[in-house]
């Protein structure tokens, strides 16, 4: 079939399904079609039945109908593998573009006998990569289906194809499932990115402040080390721990007097020309610090998410890097 007529097919097709996050399988969204192996079995038992009439042979007509029953019962317990399961999608986690993102899908089953070999992949040219479970009598199982999100944003999750070929593998059972949940893809941080940009000064800074700090010469964390910096500055328990987990970042301790100086991200100081490698590196940025623990704030494209730090903060930093 020309590609360019299989994918109008294919649109028209999941237009018609509308998204949900939950699906019932019934008789109306289940589909069955013989596999390669079904087709074989189908012509074996047509030479099978020709064979028997011509010779009138009474074990080959035994033979053909054992083996028409048998691809008869198959066919319902195949469908009735679907038949009746109920599919929930939970909230999908965001991800960073290029990597793997997952999703995650319960499958209910309000029956007591077990069903065997479904399979779930996310629908797309080329090959699919199957994932596969089995979901016990009166219960439930989880099922993890992965796909490579390229381009940052907010993307709606890609259509699903469940289907079983449990018992025989004579037959395909499958239906399409158009989910309305979205995913959140990040921007890829920069492999590599230069050191934190230097902090801008409070306004609201004492000097008083300023004269205890040089007085006590007091410590108040860490920060990524910058060329300059006196040996007896760097924090070396914290580079032996980065080392050792294969890092070969180094880390300066950080004075009260530079905390009064805030660190903002901006795009204005990442110095590159595009605009996705800008947002690249300040998503590096958000990540480098948070794993110091310092206060940070980002500015970008006209809008900015003040100085804070935490979980919550580099999850809106990075939301606000993945839709501007």
């Amino acid at each position: 079939m020309n590609p360019s007529l299989r994918q109008r097919i294919d649109g028209w097709f999941l237009s018609r399904r509308p998204p949900s996050d939950r699906l019932q399988l019934t008789q109306r969204n289940v589909y069955i079609v013989p596999t390669r192996a079904g087709w074989m079995l189908g012509v074996t038992v047509l030479v099978l039945l020709v064979a028997s009439i011509n010779y009138q042979l009474n074990l080959g007509y035994l033979l053909t109908f054992l083996l028409a029953g048998s691809v008869a019962a198959g066919m319902y317990v195949s469908h009735a593998t679907l038949r009746g399961l109920a599919l929930h999608l939970l909230p999908p986690e965001p991800q960073f573009a290029g990597a793997a993102a997952v999703l995650r899908v319960v499958l209910d089953n309000d029956r007591r006998a077990p069903r065997w070999g479904i399979g779930m992949a996310v629908r797309g040219p080329g090959r699919l990569q199957w994932a596969w479970c089995d979901v016990p009598g009166g219960g439930s199982s989880t099922i993890e289906v992965a796909f490579r999100a390229e381009h940052r944003g907010l993307h709606p999750a890609p259509a699903l194809v469940v289907e079983t070929r449990f018992p025989l593998g004579t037959f395909r059972v499958w239906s399409l499932w158009r989910p309305a949940a979205r995913v959140l893809v990040y921007p890829a941080p920069e492999i590599q990115p230069p050191p934190l940009p230097p902090g801008d000064p409070v306004a609201d800074a004492t000097l008083a402040s300023d004269a205890r700090v040089a007085r006590t010469g007091e410590y108040d964390g860490v920060r990524a080390y910058r060329r300059g910096d006196p040996l007896k500055m760097v924090v070396w328990k914290k580079v032996a721990r980065a080392m050792a987990a294969g890092s070969d970042d180094l880390y300066s301790r950080e004075t009260q007097q530079a905390r009064q100086q805030a660190l903002w991200l901006d795009e204005a100081h990442t110095g590159l020309p595009g605009r996705e490698a800008r947002l690249s590196r300040l998503a590096a940025w958000v990540l480098m610090a948070d794993r110091l623990g310092v206060d940070y704030g980002l500015r970008v494209a006209g809008r900015q998410a003040g100085p804070a730090q935490g979980e919550a903060h580099r999850r809106q930093c990075l939301e606000l890097l993945a839709t501007c």
